[in-house]
């Protein structure tokens, strides 16, 4: 490997560090920044995933407010529960976990949060305010992305970006970022020819096409960072007991993209934990400007 490893666990402990000094600040302002999770059903990997949001936003010194409702749980209850968060003076970021059940339109749930209050980013007001770029809540993965790029390249202007995914939730508001900052933006896709070549020339590849180890070594141009976004479970095995092994992969063939890249983030350990600590970071921000305080520098688009 000849690669800097960007390690996204130090990067969001990092995070996590600032915005408990910038809620502290906030607390002696008399205001404590408040996060609304809402799960419904029982999901196991969603039950993890919220166990470990309201764990962290409580070690950062907000308080947390979790909601979990039953399967059975009806769309005009859950959109009930969602206007009485609104409405909540402490509470300043809600977020809905997906998936939802079926019989719920997530669309529908996720245009019912106040866009003030949309921690993560996928309101439809908050799209087109980053599309226009304005001041928008920016989606957390990638925020994250955003941040490990500034860190590792100081500017971004001037240099060319390749992301590799079209997808509402990471892809095209990468996009966004990247283009705020100055970057030269291509978005490839399935449909896009010659894709391997396209991503040569590029100085950052950001792959977040759902896709196991797609993005090879040789589809990197040398010294380019490369930031996957990836995480994909796939078969490794059988265990010594003879069940089924399996692995976290990204969108990255990581070896052989290592070899070339000059920097690169792995999977797991790389993008995933600056998910949650941009998510605590927007719940802050949206409290501050909830309040009329000062922002955190350092923790926004």
């Amino acid at each position: 490997m000849t690669a800097t490893l960007i390690d996204g666990k130090a990067f969001a402990a990092k995070v996590r560090a600032k915005v408990a000094e910038e809620v502290t600040r906030v607390k002696a302002a008399g205001v404590t920044p408040g996060l609304a999770v809402v799960l419904v059903g029982e999901d196991p990997a969603s039950a993890v995933y919220v166990r470990n949001k309201g764990k962290q936003t409580v070690e950062v010194g907000m308080e947390s407010f979790e909601h979990k409702l039953p399967a059975e749980t009806s769309e005009a209850d859950l959109l009930a529960l969602i206007a009485k968060l609104n409405a909540d003076p402490a509470v300043h970021g809600i977020l809905c976990q997906l998936p939802v059940p079926d019989h719920i339109d997530a669309d529908k749930v996720l245009d019912a949060i106040d866009p003030a209050k949309d921690v993560d980013g996928f309101h439809i007001s908050n799209v087109g305010l980053l599309g226009t770029g304005q001041k928008a809540m920016v989606p957390c993965t990638p925020l994250g992305c955003l941040m490990m790029l500034r860190v590792h390249h100081g500017s971004l202007s001037g240099l060319n970006a390749v992301v590799v995914g079209r997808s509402n939730i990471v892809g095209k508001p990468m996009a966004q970022l990247l283009l705020r900052d100055s970057a030269t933006v291509t978005i490839a896709h399935s449909r896009t020819k010659e894709i391997e070549a396209l991503c040569r020339t590029a100085d950052i590849v950001v792959a977040a096409v759902g896709r196991p180890e797609m993005v090879t070594g040789d589809w990197i141009k040398p010294g380019a960072t490369v930031i996957d976004v990836g995480i994909n479970r796939i078969d490794a095995g059988v265990k010594d007991d003879g069940s089924p092994r399996t692995k976290l992969v990204g969108d990255c063939h990581f070896d052989s993209c290592a070899e070339v890249a000059g920097a690169i983030t792995p999977v797991p350990g790389g993008v995933g934990p600056m998910t949650i600590a941009c998510l605590l970071a927007n719940t802050l921000t949206a409290c501050c400007r909830a309040n009329g305080l000062d922002e955190p520098e350092g923790l926004t688009a």
